[in-house]
């Protein structure tokens, strides 16, 4: 399985829209696109499973190319259970993005060329075995996301923009900061490489906050999670879609694969700081959305709270919580993208995000109303749905862990779960039941695109939902890698 084909079929199909006349073409390719890579995406994890069974490495499918020889920089890319959990999400989200935004006749080529360009640079980060590619399509993911808002945007979408473009270009300053110091001291970028090695514990705790707080940033880690509700509140649906459900995960899957990984003395270290953090962020995210009373800001602030979960189960280190982190990034990324999906459809026709001039959708967009209300059922962990898998890993792992503050966290972060509730069944009840605003009595309900955005995201929060021990079984392996690291310091220094 030849990897960089995930990075060429996306960029490839960017430079195609370019030259297309019209916006039937310009669908008609994006379209072709997306399938394209989720059939890529199939093949990937059908060889992965046929590799893995036969007993191979941990990395699979490598391939190395020099790049700049004299700072040892090399195109190194490979797949482990995580990458292809993250890649699979991405496919999916495309695929939804691009039908949601089936109607975008305003520069239409250009939103599409930045779609696709920002979906390149996330596979691209999610293949990369070379911390300098690592970073480089870390950046490609970026510039696309404030055109997307700054352009196609609403409200105050050039201010949202730009706080979204500084905001995370300070987190991969942060970044570039952690990568150089475990360079100046491995003198190589290569991540299998850095991984046999034992950089010295002053080091790590030297360079691991930068590295931590810097993909912190982008995965909403407080108190530097402000830019996430301006954001997602300004973006065009598909971009909303794309920012919460993978962008975000670019923040948590390096979190994880780069600073707890290759620096899992300091990772033991900070954890208590990292558990803090999440536990605030949970909790601080739960009760801010019960203030919202825009749909957009409720989905944004919950993405605040949500992800906190993710880094609530980083900074455990136990293998379970561990587990749940990945789980959580894949639930929340299929769960929010379709919170938004909905919410765009509601917008679209009401024009209104508004609670207070919403109600009784659900009698004349019965589609949209069901797709609103099976997101929300996920947000809050109801179970049969992928959410209730991913918390639920997360809160028994986090109770493995015996210290005193570290189940103190974890008690807290469940009561959020209270909370949840409260705000998703009060934006539902006013939102989707009750008396019909007379202005929304001729609303047309969800059209042939719509439904099949929905209903690929629905599949993905279903199948997580029912059967976790795909998911599972895919991750484990890679996870207990990463634990097995930990748990050697952790006797070590015993």
């Amino acid at each position: 399985m030849n990897l960089t084909l995930l990075i060429v079929v996306p960029f490839l199909t960017a430079i195609a829209i370019l030259f297309c006349k019209g916006l039937k073409q310009v669908r008609s390719v994006s379209f072709a696109g997306a399938v394209a890579q989720l059939v890529l995406v199939g093949f990937l994890l059908t060889a992965y499973w046929q590799q893995h069974a036969s007993g191979s490495t941990q990395f699979l499918f490598e391939s190395i190319v020099t790049w700049f020889k004299p700072l040892n920089i090399n195109y190194h890319v490979g797949v482990d259970g995580i990458s292809v959990a993250m890649i699979i999400l991405t496919a999916l989200v495309v695929l939804a993005g691009t039908l949601v935004s089936w109607t975008t006749e305003q520069l239409s080529k250009e939103f599409f060329f930045l779609l696709m360009l920002l979906s390149t640079g996330a596979y691209g980060f999610f293949i990369s075995l070379d911390l300098f590619t690592m970073f480089f399509f870390l950046e490609v993911a970026v510039v696309p996301k404030f055109l997307l808002i700054g352009i196609w945007g609403s409200g105050k979408k050039e201010y949202s923009a730009m706080k979204l473009a500084l905001m995370l270009m300070a987190g991969s300053a942060l970044v570039f900061v952690g990568l150089a110091g475990i360079y100046f001291h491995t003198h190589t970028f290569d991540v299998v490489q850095i991984a046999g090695m034992q950089i010295p514990l002053s080091v790590q705790k030297m360079f691991f906050p930068f590295a931590f707080i810097g993909f912190g940033i982008f995965t909403a880690l407080f108190p530097f999670h402000t830019w996430v509700p301006d954001g997602h509140s300004s973006a065009p649906t598909a971009a909303s879609m794309f920012l919460a459900g993978i962008s975000m995960k670019l923040g948590g899957y390096g979190c994880l694969r780069v600073a707890t990984y290759l620096m899992p003395d300091a990772a033991h270290a900070y954890s208590w700081i990292i558990i803090l953090l999440a536990t605030i962020a949970i909790i601080y995210g739960a009760f801010a959305t019960m203030m919202q009373t825009d749909l957009k800001y409720i989905n944004a602030y919950s993405s605040v709270s949500h992800c906190g979960f993710v880094l609530l189960g980083i900074g455990m280190l136990t293998r379970t919580s561990i587990n749940g982190a990945v789980l959580q990034m894949v639930s929340h990324g299929l769960m929010t993208a379709l919170f938004f999906a909905a919410i765009g459809m509601i917008y679209s026709r009401t024009h209104t995000r508004q609670v207070a001039q919403l109600g009784g959708l659900l009698k004349v967009t019965p589609f949209i109303s069901t797709v609103f209300i099976i997101a929300g059922f996920c947000s809050l962990g109801l179970p049969g749905f992928s959410g209730f898998v991913a918390e639920m890993t997360v809160f028994m792992g986090s109770w493995q862990n015996p210290d005193g503050w570290y189940r103190f966290a974890t008690i807290l972060a469940c009561a959020s779960i209270v909370v949840t509730a409260v705000y998703i069944l009060r934006a539902t009840g006013r939102s989707i039941m009750g008396p019909l605003n007379a202005s929304h009595a001729k609303l047309t309900d969800a059209t042939w695109n719509e439904k099949l955005a929905a209903g690929i995201l629905i599949a993905g929060i279903v199948i997580m939902g029912l059967a976790p021990f795909l998911l599972t079984k895919l991750i484990t392996p890679s996870t207990d890698i990463i634990m097995n690291k930990v748990l050697t310091i952790m006797t070590i220094q015993k």
